[in-house]
C-alpha cells in the first residue's frame, strides 16, 4: 500500500476514472444518497487528491480542497472513503495523515459523518457547530485549530 497526494492536473485518465468510481459506488450507491459529485472543485489548482493505492487498484480516497471560512483562508478535507474490501485494518488513519501533511500551517475543516466524529477527533478535530443532515445523513461540522500552537 502507497498514499499519495496529486493535483487534478498530475492524474492519469484511469485515475481519475478511479476516483469517480470509487467515490459513486462508496457515497452514492452503498450510501443511497444520490448527490452531484462531480461539484467543479477537483479540478482547482490547489485540490490534492488522497490516493491510497493497493498495487494498480485505488483503495481509499480523500480530497484537501483550499477553502474559505468567514474570511480565513483553511483547508478542507473531504470525501475520506475506504473501498469495502479495505476496511477495518486501519488504513483510514494513513488516509487521514497524508490529507493533513497536504493541509499545512492552515486550520483544517470538515464535515464528519456524526458516527465518526469520534474517530476524526484522534487527530485533533473538534466539533465546531451543531449537527446538521447532509443529503439525509447527520454529518458534524469539525475544526482542527493550528494557531494554538498545535
Amino acid at each position: 500500500m502507497k498514499c499519495i497526494a496529486v493535483a487534478f492536473d498530475h492524474l492519469d485518465p484511469y485515475a481519475v476514472y478511479g476516483i469517480c468510481k470509487i467515490r459513486q459506488d462508496v457515497f452514492v450507491v452503498e450510501q443511497a444518497c444520490p448527490y452531484p459529485d462531480l461539484d467543479g472543485r477537483d479540478v482547482e489548482p490547489e485540490t490534492r487528491h488522497v490516493l491510497l493505492m493497493d498495487d494498480d487498484a485505488l483503495s481509499g480516497y480523500a480530497r484537501v480542497l483550499d477553502d474559505g471560512d468567514d474570511g480565513q483562508s483553511v483547508w478542507r478535507i473531504g470525501r475520506v472513503l475506504l473501498a469495502p474490501d479495505a476496511r477495518g485494518r486501519g488504513l483510514a488513519d494513513v488516509i487521514m495523515e497524508t490529507a493533513l501533511s497536504v493541509a499545512q500551517g492552515r486550520d483544517v475543516v470538515l464535515d464528519a459523518q456524526s458516527p465518526l466524529a469520534g474517530w476524526y477527533a484522534t487527530f485533533g478535530f473538534e466539533v465546531s457547530g451543531p449537527e446538521f443532515l447532509e443529503d439525509g445523513i447527520p454529518h458534524t461540522p469539525m475544526r482542527l485549530s493550528r494557531r494554538r500552537g498545535r
